[in-house]
Protein backbone atom coordinates (compact mmCIF):
# COMPACT_ATOMS: atom_id res chain seq x y z
CA UNK A 1 0.00 0.00 0.00
CA UNK A 2 1.17 3.43 -1.16
CA UNK A 3 1.34 5.62 1.83
CA UNK A 4 2.79 9.81 2.14
CA UNK A 5 5.48 8.14 4.25
CA UNK A 6 6.80 4.82 2.74
CA UNK A 7 5.71 6.13 -1.27
CA UNK A 8 5.22 2.81 -2.23
CA UNK A 9 8.76 1.68 -1.76
CA UNK A 10 9.98 -1.07 -0.13
CA UNK A 11 12.61 0.48 1.69
CA UNK A 12 13.19 4.40 1.94
CA UNK A 13 15.74 6.70 3.65
CA UNK A 14 14.18 8.13 6.79
CA UNK A 15 15.33 11.05 9.38
CA UNK A 16 14.75 9.31 12.37
CA UNK A 17 15.43 11.09 15.83
CA UNK A 18 15.18 10.43 19.22
CA UNK A 19 13.21 13.05 21.08
CA UNK A 20 13.87 11.28 24.62
CA UNK A 21 17.76 9.97 24.38
CA UNK A 22 19.81 8.18 21.71
CA UNK A 23 19.70 5.81 19.06
CA UNK A 24 23.40 3.75 19.63
CA UNK A 25 25.18 7.14 21.28
CA UNK A 26 23.18 10.03 18.80
CA UNK A 27 20.29 11.80 18.85
CA UNK A 28 19.07 11.21 15.25
CA UNK A 29 20.30 8.99 12.70
CA UNK A 30 19.30 8.94 8.93
CA UNK A 31 19.45 5.52 7.48
CA UNK A 32 17.24 2.66 5.39
CA UNK A 33 13.67 2.11 7.30
CA UNK A 34 10.77 -0.64 6.22
CA UNK A 35 7.10 -0.01 7.00
CA UNK A 36 4.21 -2.32 8.05
CA UNK A 37 1.77 -2.92 5.41
CA UNK A 38 -0.54 -0.29 6.73
CA UNK A 39 2.54 1.76 6.69
CA UNK A 40 1.56 3.18 10.36
CA UNK A 41 4.36 1.12 12.06
CA UNK A 42 8.23 2.42 10.54
CA UNK A 43 11.48 -0.33 11.01
CA UNK A 44 14.41 1.40 11.93
CA UNK A 45 17.59 -0.96 12.83
CA UNK A 46 15.76 -3.00 15.98
CA UNK A 47 13.09 -0.67 16.57
CA UNK A 48 9.28 -0.87 15.60
CA UNK A 49 8.07 2.91 15.88
CA UNK A 50 4.32 3.28 15.68
CA UNK A 51 2.30 6.42 14.11
CA UNK A 52 0.76 8.88 17.28
CA UNK A 53 -2.70 9.18 16.32
CA UNK A 54 -3.48 12.69 16.85
CA UNK A 55 0.47 13.90 17.37
CA UNK A 56 2.71 13.43 20.52
CA UNK A 57 4.27 15.91 22.95
CA UNK A 58 7.66 16.14 20.50
CA UNK A 59 7.44 13.32 18.07
CA UNK A 60 4.80 11.69 15.55
CA UNK A 61 5.87 7.71 16.69
CA UNK A 62 6.78 5.97 19.61
CA UNK A 63 8.39 2.90 20.08
CA UNK A 64 6.31 0.30 20.94
CA UNK A 65 8.69 -1.83 23.60
CA UNK A 66 10.09 1.61 25.47
CA UNK A 67 7.48 4.39 24.86
CA UNK A 68 9.57 6.80 24.04
CA UNK A 69 9.06 9.55 21.05
CA UNK A 70 10.73 9.51 18.32
CA UNK A 71 10.39 12.42 14.91
CA UNK A 72 10.50 10.34 11.48
CA UNK A 73 10.81 11.65 8.36
CA UNK A 74 11.78 11.65 5.02
CA UNK A 75 15.41 12.93 4.32
CA UNK A 76 14.90 16.37 3.18
CA UNK A 77 17.29 17.48 0.67
CA UNK A 78 18.71 20.93 1.76
CA UNK A 79 20.22 18.75 4.70
CA UNK A 80 17.99 20.50 7.61
CA UNK A 81 16.56 17.54 9.26
CA UNK A 82 16.08 18.44 12.77
CA UNK A 83 14.04 21.03 13.80
CA UNK A 84 15.26 24.61 13.15
CA UNK A 85 14.66 25.37 16.96
CA UNK A 86 16.40 22.15 18.36
CA UNK A 87 19.95 20.80 18.33
CA UNK A 88 20.48 17.57 16.75
CA UNK A 89 23.81 15.36 16.44
CA UNK A 90 22.56 13.54 13.13
CA UNK A 91 24.75 10.33 11.75
CA UNK A 92 24.36 8.62 8.67
CA UNK A 93 24.71 4.95 8.95
CA UNK A 94 27.26 3.73 6.79
CA UNK A 95 25.45 1.41 4.72
CA UNK A 96 22.67 4.64 3.43
CA UNK A 97 25.69 6.95 2.75
CA UNK A 98 26.19 6.76 -0.61
CA UNK A 99 22.38 7.10 -1.16
CA UNK A 100 22.65 10.06 1.21
CA UNK A 101 25.06 11.59 -1.02
CA UNK A 102 23.67 11.29 -3.85
CA UNK A 103 20.09 12.68 -2.68
CA UNK A 104 21.94 15.51 -1.61
CA UNK A 105 23.75 16.41 -4.70
CA UNK A 106 20.64 15.92 -7.08
CA UNK A 107 19.52 18.91 -5.36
Amino acid sequence: MKTQLNRGQERRLMYVENKAGTIDGVRARIGWATFSRSGRTVYYRDLALTRLKGGGVSGNHFDEATGDEYWVSGVKVRGSNAHWAERADIVVDPDALEAYQALRAAS
